[in-house]
Order: structure tokens, then sequence, then C-alpha cells
């Protein structure tokens, strides 16, 4: 476990794989922290420089006062690489990782050979729903919500193992500033134009019961990147990482030899 001081926010960061292989960055969803990514990571092949980070208000990093914008977000990514000297990573972003992912790659090109998309858009929801999410956040907690939102990371066949307590556990944990703060910053998104600007390599990942992200609307945002792939992980929700780490690894590294990012 690592913290870079960033000035203004402490991110905590963690790498594993090959210290000098090439770089994967992981960006992680609302209410979670990087251990989403454990059983995908431990899946990956050798030769790659994993790199996994809880952005602000999140796990262990800092919790500025909230509301953030989506553009302190990407800035955060930009500079936790910066300070890595990661250049021409894979970004593999997850839910409000994605649009991270989406943000940092029309402002830095040369942070970002390729893209991983995974169960998110260039505009997820509407702003009244997210204000009225904050809103219970900050007057009630996460608790009440908690339901609910595992009924959207989750399939109905994960949500029937013991193991989805964990998952509820992590999310409960939460700051609630830090995850009203990402809310404003989803709520105030629209990455529709500049992301079809992008021209990269891009792969889209949904989940076929993705109560949050469904799968057209992650096809719709990949399909704004000409020649980007999609991928559809069955009986799977808005954390198919967690659920199907077979899948999603398996997935993931088909990508990176295709693009040649590892051999």
């Amino acid at each position: 476990m690592q913290i870079a001081d960033l000035g203004d926010v402490q991110l905590h960061y963690r790498i594993d794989g090959d210290p000098n292989g090439t770089p994967i960055v992981f960006a992680n969803s609302l209410g979670t922290d990087l251990r989403v990514w454990d059983a995908v990571v431990e899946r990956l092949p050798a030769g790659l420089k994993i790199i996994r980070y809880d952005k602000r208000g999140h796990g262990l990093s800092s919790c500025p006062p909230a509301p953030y914008s989506m553009g302190a977000l990407v800035r955060d990514a930009e500079r936790l690489l910066d300070h890595l000297e990661v250049r021409d990573c894979v970004f593999v972003g997850l839910s409000i990782g994605g649009m991270i992912a989406q943000g940092l790659a029309v402002k830095r090109l040369d942070m970002v050979r390729a893209l991983v998309l995974s169960n998110t858009a260039a505009k997820m929801g509407t702003a009244e729903m997210w204000k009225t999410r904050m809103q219970t956040v900050t007057d009630e907690g996460i608790a009440p919500l908690a339901d609910g939102i595992m009924e959207r990371w989750f399939g109905r066949d994960f949500r029937a193992t013991p193991e989805l307590q964990l998952w509820r556990n992590m999310l409960l944990q939460q700051s609630r500033e830090g995850y009203a703060g990402c809310c404003a910053a989803i709520a105030g998104t629209d990455f529709y134009t500049p992301t079809s600007g992008l021209r990269l390599p891009c792969l889209g990942i949904a989940g076929s019961e993705d109560g949050a992200s469904p799968p057209d609307l992650v096809r719709e945002t990949t399909d704004l990147i000409p020649g980007s792939q999609f991928h559809l992980i069955r009986r799977a929700g808005h954390i198919p990482c967690v659920e199907k780490p077979d899948e999603y690894a398996e997935r993931l590294t088909q990508f990176l030899q295709e693009t040649g990012h590892i051999g």
C-alpha cells in the first residue's frame, strides 16, 4: 500500500505484477475501493505493471470537501500517473472509473494508448436522480440505498451467495461525503461530444443484468469511438469483475494481446 500526496488530495494506490512491465491502470466504481479488481488482477498474464488506486473520498484515499467535479477526478488520475511516470497505459475504468477514463484519454492521449470502458457511459442517469441520491446520503447515510445498489451491482445468482455481504459492507464503509461528492461529478458529466472525438483502441464490457448501466448504454458509448469492440458478460450485473473474474480477465487479456500491449 502506498500513498501519493498530490497537494489537495492524497491517493492510495497499489502496484502489482512486474514493476518494469507495460502499465495497465484500473479505476473503480462509485462506492467501492480497489479491491473490486483483486480477482481479475490475479488472473492477468505476466509482464504487466498493474496499477490500482482509490479515487478521492473512497477507500484509503483522503476525502476533500464535497462536491467534486469530473474535472477534479480526471486531474487526480492524471497527477497520479504523472507521479508514477506512466505513459502509454491501457486504462480500465468501471462505472465512474470509465467516465474518468474517457476524460483522461481526451485530455492526455500521451498517457492512454487504449481504453476499456466497463459498465459505464458518456452520460449516466439524470442530474435530478443524482441530486436526490446525494441528498439521501448526506441526510441519512448510504445504508438506506444499500439494498437497491446491491440489486444493480450484482446478478441474481451472485446475490444468493454469502459473499454479497462482504460487498455490501464495503459500500457501507465508504465515506458518505466522498460518495455524495462523486455523485455530483457524475451528475455534471456528459462526455458524448469529447468521447466521439477519440481515436484509439477501445473495448466496452457490459453485464447482462446491470441495472446501473444497461448493455445498450455501454454499447452506445463505445460505438462513439470508431473501431471499438464490445463484450457482453451474461448473468452479471454492474461489477462483473467481481462476479465473473475468469471471463473478465480472459477478455481483457485478449484485448491486451490484440492491441500489442503484451506479447
